[in-house]
């Protein structure tokens, strides 16, 4: 099952991400941050309903654009369509505001390529995207592929 976050899976979304952050996966996120971009993400749950294995945001960039980020699904759940329906959700949420192009940095491509995305130039993406890679680590050497998605 997939919904919207609320204040009480902070605390959640928060240990799912550092735990791939911790490992060079994707960015962490500060528990700030979360709460002030609690309205883009998205969890998806366990058959009980309660466990989260999940989470996503779509993030509004610009007038036609949004990234998918913090795309994170636990060891135990990866392989069962569970980063494909959050991405699914967060493309329905793009589409319901009007929004037809979508974008990622991943390390996993050939996931993003099954749900119709396509490999671009990081320099097509206007500069005020990159504003939470200076939290990187890994900046300003990013070695993130930048795909699109066009609905």
């Amino acid at each position: 099952m997939i919904r919207k976050a609320t204040m009480a899976d902070v605390k959640g979304i928060y240990g799912l991400l550092h735990h791939f952050a911790d490992k060079g996966l994707l960015l962490g996120r500060s528990y700030s941050s979360l709460y002030d971009q609690l309205r883009d993400f998205q969890v998806a749950l366990a058959d009980d309903g309660v466990t989260m294995i999940g989470t996503g945001a779509l993030h509004i960039s610009w007038e036609n654009l949004a990234e998918i980020r913090s795309l994170a699904v636990v060891e135990e759940a990866q392989g069962r369509g569970v980063g494909r329906n959050l991405v699914e959700t967060c493309l329905h949420e793009a589409r319901s505001f009007g929004i037809n192009r979508v974008f990622t940095l991943t390390y996993q491509p050939r996931f993003f390529e099954r749900l119709g995305f396509h490999a671009i130039d990081k320099g097509e993406l206007p500069h005020k995207v990159w504003s939470d890679c200076v939290h990187c680590p890994k900046f300003p050497d990013c070695n993130e592929e930048a795909m699109v998605w066009q609905g």
